[in-house]
């Protein structure tokens, strides 16, 4: 979750939300992303997608079986359903998302046993420290917003 971290560290430095994720198949990471749906005016560029992509690109193949992911905060819908697709084995969630997750909060897309796939799931690893820089990132949002309205 360490290095999950550090790729929501990537997206917060340059002002998108605060998500990071990795892939990892037998100890190593073949996999990073971060949230670039801002920069790259993408919804679909989230944390999740952006390490699959760079995993399945790795492997030479879409099936990440025998891999695990490790992600900062619980997967939207798109991202769990990606999650699903990719036949990832393995999810460990920093911090879980009552708004819009799709991984036991709102929705559990990657335990739905109507589906081809199911994912094994562990939550609250890090979670202070995944809370922690979301909290500062809207924080912050909302104090640049505030002097916005001032000015």
């Amino acid at each position: 979750m360490i290095e999950a971290l550090k790729e929501a560290g990537k997206a917060m430095a340059r002002g998108e939300v605060p998500i990071g994720a990795v892939v990892v198949k037998d100890g190593e990471i073949i996999g990073r992303g971060y949230n670039l749906t801002e920069s790259l005016k993408d919804p679909t560029a989230h944390a999740e997608i952006n390490a699959i992509r760079e995993a399945a690109s790795f492997l030479g193949g879409w099936r990440l079986t025998d891999c695990a992911m490790y992600v900062t905060v619980e997967p939207c819908p798109m991202c769990a359903g990606a999650l699903v697709l990719s036949r990832m084995a393995k999810l460990y969630i920093g911090t879980m998302d009552p708004k819009t997750g799709a991984c036991g909060s709102i929705f559990n897309i990657v335990s739905c046993n109507k589906l081809n796939h199911e994912i094994e799931i562990e939550t609250g690893v890090m979670q202070q420290e995944c809370e922690g820089i979301m909290k500062d990132f809207f924080k912050e949002l909302r104090k640049k917003k505030s002097e916005e309205i001032q000015l």
